[in-house]
């Protein structure tokens, strides 16, 4: 074998461990959490297997919170972020592709600077604006501030770039409005686009906790995340088996929506080129 091939069997070697350590420190916190949760807490730090499973831990963590409410305002909010964010996006996104108007770069440069500013940093500012539109402890509230994602547009647009503008002058000529072409020519090849931002939106937005525990105060606008605080506070105490359980609870639609699709996501991260 020569020194080359040698390099690079040992190379390939240290990819291939560098990524079974990496995927291994990533599932020792789901591992803990999976065995808690199906365990009295006398076995949360201690491995047996011959321990006794239970459901208990999942029955005390639905009825200690009103987590059907939470499930409903969490699915409802990232929703409505979603829908928003794909109407938005995709019509500021054509503009910046087809049109040329005046301020167009500097347009777009502003758009790009979103991306640069963390969300925390303008929650003060937010809370103000909610509060002066007397829409503090509502799902509004908490998705107001990511109706207009830059990201989406950013990725659309240069999507929508990489579009022959032949296309456009043929459905021109079959009589296609500048909507029906947007609609009929535009958004269909930019679909894998749309599934891989609608991972990253959803996947954000359901495990958001800082802004939606400060925008809301009550159980009619309370999130999934925000709720999980109750098993921490210490009138009721840490119990790692019921805390586990919520989390397992919270978490269980992501990892069973990855599971069942795990292959139409890593195929729309590929063709929409997000590293």
């Amino acid at each position: 074998m020569s020194r080359a091939s040698i390099a690079i069997y040992r190379h390939n070697w240290l990819d291939t461990l560098g990524a079974w350590l990496l995927a291994l420190l990533w599932i020792l916190p789901l591992a803990y959490a999976f065995w808690t949760a199906f365990h009295t807490s006398e076995y949360a730090i201690r491995l047996d297997f011959t321990a006794p499973w239970t459901l208990q831990n999942f029955r005390n963590a639905w009825e200690a919170a009103p987590f059907a409410r939470y499930f409903l305002n969490t699915t409802l909010l990232v929703l409505l972020i979603l829908a928003v964010q794909l109407v938005l996006s995709t019509l500021a996104a054509f503009a910046f592709a087809r049109y040329d108007f005046r301020g167009k770069n500097v347009a777009f440069a502003l758009v790009l600077v979103q991306l640069m500013i963390m969300p925390d940093i303008l929650l003060v500012e937010n809370y103000k604006t909610m509060a002066h539109l007397g829409l503090v402890d509502t799902l509004t509230a908490i998705g107001l501030p990511y109706f207009a994602s830059a990201f989406a547009i950013f990725l659309l647009r240069q999507t929508f770039l990489g579009i022959p503008k032949e296309l456009d002058e043929a459905a021109r000529v079959e009589g296609a409005s500048t909507l029906q072409t947007l609609w009929r020519v535009y958004v269909p090849l930019a679909r894998p686009v749309y599934t891989a931002f609608a991972l990253v939106s959803v996947s954000f937005h359901w495990n958001n906790f800082l802004w939606p525990l400060i925008i809301t105060n009550s159980v009619e606008s309370r999130p999934l995340t925000v709720g999980l605080q109750v098993f921490s506070s210490v009138e009721q105490g840490v119990d790692w088996s019921t805390i586990t359980a919520a989390t397992l609870l919270t978490s269980a639609p992501l990892l069973v929506g990855f599971l069942l699709f795990q292959r139409q996501f890593v195929q729309s991260f590929m063709r929409a080129g997000i590293k």
